[in-house]
């Protein structure tokens, strides 16, 4: 008989496949590695998802302030935007601009300055609303990156107890025989840092996409609120 066959290692050759290994594995390693397949297959649906939406958001951020700071009436800039403010910062401006219209005229200096100030609160309100809605999912690629590693390791630590019992069961400590659990633990590992490293690196990025985004939306909200206020102090003047 031929040794390799007299002691498995022919099969475990043949069947040291990913795919092998997986349909192989005891049922507990299954179940981590789809878990952490599951992971990963998240991790990168919400990492394309934010990253078009942010550029997207970004390009039109662009063309809206280029219109704004254009010259173009706020009036007429509030008519085109007010059925269909497709972006935050859109968004922004025509929940301000609907409240200064909606308060009655006024020349009285108190009122003014609590006009504005509403104004300011709505701003901030939407600003806050549409960056909760935008950050949302993004919290899941943080618990993912640290989770998945350990999530990994669970599945690390069963593959060789189960390559240590083998050994006990059949008293032979051939490579043969602890070879299948040791290949699990280790596809078990490396499953959980590909779906951690991507998650880490993308939540880092995108956090300080949306960041970067937040603090635009909030330099415009000011830039707005110093424009309604001179033309409160021009209705005064006049």
């Amino acid at each position: 008989m031929d040794p390799l066959t007299a002691t498995g290692v022919g099969d475990v050759t043949a069947g040291t496949g990913v795919i092998q290994l997986v349909l192989q594995a005891d049922p507990i390693v299954k179940m981590v590695m789809l878990v952490l397949l599951a992971a990963s297959v998240w991790c990168w649906a919400v990492i394309l998802d934010k990253g078009i939406r942010l550029a997207r958001l970004t390009r039109k951020a662009d063309r809206f302030e280029a219109t704004f700071w254009s010259g173009t009436s706020l009036d007429e800039l509030y008519r085109r935007l007010a059925k269909r403010p497709d972006h935050p910062m859109a968004l922004v401006f025509t929940n301000a601009m609907a409240e200064w219209k909606e308060a009655p005229p006024t020349l009285d200096p108190e009122t003014q300055r609590n006009l504005l100030a509403r104004v300011e609160r709505v701003m901030a309100l939407t600003i806050d609303r549409e960056l909760t809605a935008l950050g949302r999912s993004l919290q899941s690629l943080a618990t993912i990156g640290s989770t998945a590693p350990f999530v990994g390791l669970f599945g690390t630590v069963w593959g060789i107890m189960n390559s240590f019992q083998s050994i006990a069961v059949t008293k032979n400590t051939t490579l043969a025989v602890v070879a299948p659990g040791i290949a699990e633990a280790l596809l078990a590992t490396a499953m959980g840092l590909a779906a951690a490293i991507p998650a880490v690196v993308a939540y880092n990025r995108l956090a300080d996409s949306l960041d970067r985004y937040e603090a635009r939306l909030s330099t415009f909200a000011d830039e707005l609120a110093v424009v309604l206020g001179r033309e409160a102090d021009g209705l005064r003047v006049a």
